[in-house]
Parts: C-alpha cells; structure tokens; sequence
C-alpha cells in the first residue's frame, strides 16, 4: 500500500468515525499534529500507538504494521506550493525566513533550530476582527560544531 494510498484509507475512517485529530491525540497520549503528521506518513508509531489507532479507526490489523515503519519525510514537491494554506508558509518563510535566522542567529549564536527535537501547537485565538491561527513552534537549538 503506497504512503497516499494508507493515508487516504486512515482520512476516511477518521471521517466515517468523525474523530477529530485532538481524539486521536488523547488516545494515543500524543499531540494531535504528531497524529496528523503519522496520519499523513510524516511520523512512525510504535507498535502499540499503531493498534490503538487502528482499532479507534476500526481498520484492519495489518495497516498497524504500515504505520510502524521509518517514513521518507517530506512530502511536498520541491516546487512553490499551490495549496493556498500551504502556500502561506512558503511565503512567511520567503518573507521572514532570513529575518528569524538573523534574531536566532543574534541570539544563540551560529546554528539551526532542530526540526527532530521539535515541537508545533497549534492554537485558536478567538478576535473581534475574526479569529486567528497561532502556531508556535520549538526546537532544540543546534550549534553549528567547529573542527
């Protein structure tokens, strides 16, 4: 089964189920986007999430199997995005990617913000104006190593 091929098959059990990602995540004891990403092949489970997964989703047993496995990470095409809401963080990234480095940079010294030792939240803000997404993000800064 291709990596398209399970994700589709875990989306619509979801959706036939109408679990959200956040039951998912309470399930499993993870955050909901870690599930999303295993959802979407970002992300291996261990043997146990993979059960207990499958079984909420009332799913075969086998596809257990599948979501135990190392992923190829990185799903999208190396071209510009055309999926508007993915797009808009290929644009904050050409917008502010060089002014984040630059504070990071300012403020840890010459390095990456890891994006294994890493962690995302996403968040709703409620506004008057209308409501706003805040995702924060956090990574282990990794300094570059001198020899």
């Amino acid at each position: 089964m291709a990596i398209l091929e399970l994700t589709q098959k875990l989306l619509a059990a979801k959706k036939a189920k109408n679990i959200s990602f956040d039951d998912l995540g309470n399930l499993l004891g993870r955050d909901r986007v870690w599930v999303a990403a295993l959802i979407y092949g970002q992300a291996s489970a261990s043997p146990d999430e993979a059960s207990k997964l499958v079984h909420a989703l009332d799913l075969p047993e086998e596809i257990a199997e599948e979501l135990t496995q190392f992923p190829l990470k990185g799903s999208l095409e190396p071209v510009i995005p055309t999926d508007p809401l993915i797009y808009r963080f290929y644009e904050i990234m050409q917008v502010y990617g060089m002014p984040l480095k630059a504070v990071i940079h300012e403020e840890f010294g010459d390095g990456i913000m890891s994006a294994i030792d890493f962690t995302v939240n996403v968040e709703k803000e409620t506004d008057p104006q209308g409501n706003r997404v805040k995702i924060v993000m956090s990574g282990k800064f990794l300094p570059y190593k001198k020899w």
